[in-house]
């Protein structure tokens, strides 16, 4: 395929589900050709705002929020930022001139890929979720292509605009299995709840402690609390005399996820695909409330294949993670076998498959 300078803009993030996508996207591009440009448009309230600068990505932002599920005063105020962020969308996309637009979910997206539309321009949606929402639903009318993550879901879009390559994941987790393994010799956890951290997770693994006491010499852990909860937690390790090193958020996930034997996390999709290219065991607990209640779902996919363990959140409790923890700490082979099953569901090619599909749109409108 003919390659040359391309320009795109990914819209959207808010949070690390749609946001690292995106970044995988940008990533690619960027690998087929240093000479290519890639912009960001986010919000000021998203993780945009927090990592891309810091990343070296150009980020624009609009002013725009999420209207379902608030209330009427609420939903008024927010529907009224629509226009704006249309007009705000328009000349930022008119200013950078992008050869093709892609919306990875989030606020931003759906003011970006609309507006791309009706200027002339090709785009392009990433659906993360096995029921894609409302907003890739009404996309997905306009867009030239969709990318699904499962296959699934493509009774939501026009079987010509479908392309199902999985949830792109970003370039430090494509190494998978040949990246340098764990050299500490304790057990270590690798606990976290998403970008924004989950207060579930985090007062159950603490109420956990108290039965994890015999073996806590041979414990480490890491712990990605967010903002909210970080000294209260790292207080309570302190207490027990555990070795815990505690951050509000963590940059490089990856390195994360390979000093570790056993995760404990959430279920979003993009956090199912980082474990899955890493081949790493998990005990998951979906988020109850996520929307159509994908993250119940995405873990069953991984617990129907032995791909992880699944409890959920109304089972959950510091003496039933305990007990799993330990079940794992005592049989390695169990976390062997589902760190087998866990990277036979991985899919690192994602984004490159997504870069290729774009290339094309582009060169067939050159």
């Amino acid at each position: 395929m003919r390659i040359w300078n391309v320009k795109i803009i990914i819209a959207g993030g808010g949070t690390g589900g749609h946001l690292f996508p995106g970044v995988a996207v940008a990533e690619e591009f960027l690998k087929r050709n240093e000479n290519n440009s890639v912009l960001f448009i986010g919000t000021e309230r998203g993780l945009e705002e927090k990592i891309l600068p810091d990343m070296g990505f150009q980020l624009r932002t609009i002013d725009v929020e999420g209207i379902k599920e608030k209330g009427l005063m609420k939903s008024i105020g927010a529907s009224l930022k629509i226009p704006r962020s249309l007009v705000q969308s328009f000349m930022i996309i008119r200013k950078f001139c992008p050869d093709i637009v892609v919306g990875v979910g989030g606020y931003a997206s759906g003011p970006a890929v609309i507006t791309a539309h009706f200027m002339g321009i090709k785009t392009a949606i990433a659906e993360q979720n096995a029921i894609p929402g409302l907003t890739n639903r009404i996309l997905g009318r306009f867009v030239n292509r969709a990318f699904l993550t499962f296959s699934e879901t493509k009774r939501w879009f026009s079987e010509k605009k479908v392309v199902v390559t999985g949830n792109p994941i970003r370039k430090e987790f494509s190494k998978g299995k040949k990246c340098p393994e764990k050299t500490d010799d304790r057990f270590t956890l690798f606990i976290f709840g998403g970008s924004q951290g989950a207060h579930t997770i985090n007062r159950t693994v603490l109420d956990s402690i108290e039965y994890l006491k015999g073996i806590k010499d041979k414990l480490k852990i890491i712990h990605q609390t967010g903002n909210d909860d970080i000294k209260w937690v790292t207080e309570v390790y302190t207490d027990y005399g555990m070795d815990a090193e505690v951050f509000p958020f963590i940059n490089d996930m990856a390195s994360a996820y390979r000093s570790a034997d056993l995760l404990i996390c959430r279920a979003g999709a993009t956090t199912i695909a980082e474990i899955t290219a890493s081949g790493k065991a998990a005990i998951l607990v979906p988020f109850p409330l996520a929307a159509n209640d994908h993250q119940t779902r995405n873990a069953h996919v991984l617990a129907a294949a032995g791909a992880a363990e699944m409890i959920p959140e109304r089972n959950l409790s510091g003496k039933l993670l305990a007990e799993v923890i330990l079940r794992f700490y005592r049989n390695p082979e169990a976390i062997r076998k589902i760190e087998e099953g866990s990277i036979k569901l991985g899919n690192i090619g994602a984004a490159a498959d997504i870069v290729d599909e774009c290339l094309a749109l582009v060169q067939k409108s050159a």
